[in-house]
């Protein structure tokens, strides 16, 4: 009984070799296993801080604050691990901030044409009225 213990503990072990003689463990090489795994992916961004001010600043059409709603909802998907939802959350704050902003640049630019033609209209209007022409005055 006791040979088929000695058998099943044998087989169990990795083999052996004993050392030759004149050898110790210090001359003998080590071995090191190192395991290198990828880094983690970061996490998708949730563009929080750039539709915030979107929100108070360049609220076109609501679409500042919407952009803070998917922002939010793209946080919390974020927190409970869940990042494909984080990432098409993110992504729709993203093309929601962007548009506001476009439609920003584009309001302003018109605005300031508008206001640019008006002074030159009225320029010219006040202008015209107090210039003398030739043919209009009394002959």
């Amino acid at each position: 009984a006791s040979t088929g213990m000695e058998r099943s503990l044998g087989s169990a072990l990795p083999p052996y070799e004993p050392l030759a003689e004149g050898l110790d463990m210090e001359g003998l090489p080590r071995s090191t296993v190192v395991s290198v795994e990828p880094p983690p992916p970061p996490p998708p961004r949730d563009h929080l801080v750039w539709s915030l001010c979107t929100a108070l600043y360049a609220n076109v059409c609501c679409l500042g604050f919407m952009a803070l709603v998917f922002s939010v909802k793209s946080r919390d998907r974020k927190v409970l691990g869940d990042y494909s939802g984080a990432l098409s959350y993110g992504s729709t704050a993203k093309y929601l901030n962007i548009t506001a902003l476009l439609l920003n640049i584009f309001l302003v630019i018109l605005v300031i044409a508008l206001l640019a033609s008006g002074v030159i209209t009225a320029v010219n209007y006040y202008n015209g009225g107090q210039e003398h022409h030739p043919y209009s005055g009394p002959t």
